[in-house]
């Protein structure tokens, strides 16, 4: 051989346990960890597409929709993004994209590389933007569409919706919604509050593995897809044919990609478990948990990054230490030393804040009560970076 076996794969697989209340992933429940260890089947047999359909119904029930075309990509959160601006933007068209945090300059990026163009809204950030304002660009620019983040989780800032959908149809404007962050975690109602595209991760409050991207299209938007001059200019994210491999236009199922069955697997036993709490109950659960740990935060001593308590995720909380505190040096300990993931900046709030995760089974009293004690260990006993 020119190449020998490596000696790095010579034993098993072996990982510790870990709690993951960053940004995401976050833990699997053991339900969903055996569920992806069940037998491999083809991904055209008909346990396949049973497993799928089961997963549409879920996503149905998790979205609030009946919308048909309602899939899952094969992919990450960022291929959501991808396939729902690339299904609707065509060369010359344009998009409103808020910028008040990492997500909305990542969408203006990919709508570039499409040949669309975007009008920003500039905004300070952690700061959503008001219906008044958004319908004051989109009524001067008459859009493509406008995007939003339900859950912005680089600044940890919630965006209301409720309004915006009807606002953008007066205008011929569609509504995408990044929901990667807040689905199963906050209320998100797709269809009463006609919402266009929304995608999200099977990696944060649905609990399952990283890998999956939940989307699902209204009738308006593929209206939309439809009308294009020509198809889709990604074949993988093309809606059209995605639609046919999940059985959303009644046709006979057609092989557009090998889907990631055990990956499936997966998220249909997640989704099976967000149905059995029940929304509602899952979405009251996240918020008391939250107000649990901004509590705990602010007796610990930090402050909070965002302000106003009506535009904090339950899914995420950003904070600062006191300043004599580094928080490098305090998620640098909580892993070594406990074992837990806290979740630095990102983007442009790298190197500012930390953030909290608390989603699916991590949105509990006891895990908040023990990122705490980490935090107050973490704080007082720092690991000197000499020590490493």
């Amino acid at each position: 051989m020119d190449v020998q076996p490596p000696a790095s794969l010579r034993s098993p697989l072996r990982l510790p346990h870990k709690a993951l209340m960053g940004a995401g992933p976050a833990n699997a429940p053991p339900r969903v960890l055996h569920a992806a260890a069940q037998p491999l089947v083809g991904h055209m047999h008909p346990e396949a597409f049973r497993v799928m359909d089961e997963i549409k119904e879920g996503l149905q029930y998790a979205f609030q929709t009946t919308n048909p075309v309602t899939v899952c990509l094969s992919c990450a959160g960022h291929g959501g993004m991808e396939a729902a601006l690339s299904n609707l933007l065509e060369p010359g068209d344009v998009a409103v994209v808020p910028l008040n945090g990492h997500w909305g300059a990542r969408a203006s990026d990919m709508i570039t590389r499409h040949g669309a163009r975007v009008v920003p809204l500039e905004l300070p950030l952690g700061q959503p933007v008001t219906l008044e304002a958004a319908e004051e660009v989109v009524s001067k620019h008459r859009p493509r569409l406008l995007f939003l983040v339900q859950a912005e989780s680089s600044t940890t800032t919630l965006q209301p919706l409720e309004g915006f959908g009807p606002m953008c149809h007066k205008y011929g404007t569609l509504l995408v919604v990044d929901a990667v962050a807040s689905l199963g975690g906050y209320p998100l109602w797709t269809d009463r509050w006609e919402l266009d595209v929304v995608y999200t991760g099977s990696q944060k409050v649905l609990n399952a593995p990283p890998g999956l991207s939940p989307i699902t299209f209204s009738p308006r938007a593929m209206e939309r897809v439809a009308s294009r001059r020509k198809p889709c200019d990604v074949y993988y994210w093309d809606i059209m044919q995605l639609g046919d491999y999940w059985g959303c236009f009644g046709n006979p199922r057609k092989y557009h990609h090998t889907g990631p069955i055990t990956l499936f697997y997966a998220l249909r036993e997640a989704l099976a478990i967000l149905a059995s709490e029940g929304l509602t109950a899952s979405w009251r659960r996240h918020e008391q948990a939250a107000l649990r740990l901004r509590a705990a935060l602010e007796r610990l001593g930090a402050k909070l990054f965002i302000e106003d308590p009506r535009h904090r995720v339950h899914t995420l909380t950003g904070f600062t230490l006191p300043r004599n505190v580094d928080p490098v040096a305090v998620t640098r300990t909580a892993m070594i030393r406990h074992g837990v993931e806290l979740g630095p900046g990102l983007g442009p709030t790298a190197g500012r804040i930390m953030r909290v995760g608390l989603m699916g089974v991590n949105a509990e009293a006891w895990a908040v009560d023990n990122v705490i004690s980490v935090l107050e260990d973490c704080v007082k006993n720092p690991i000197p970076n000499s020590s490493l």
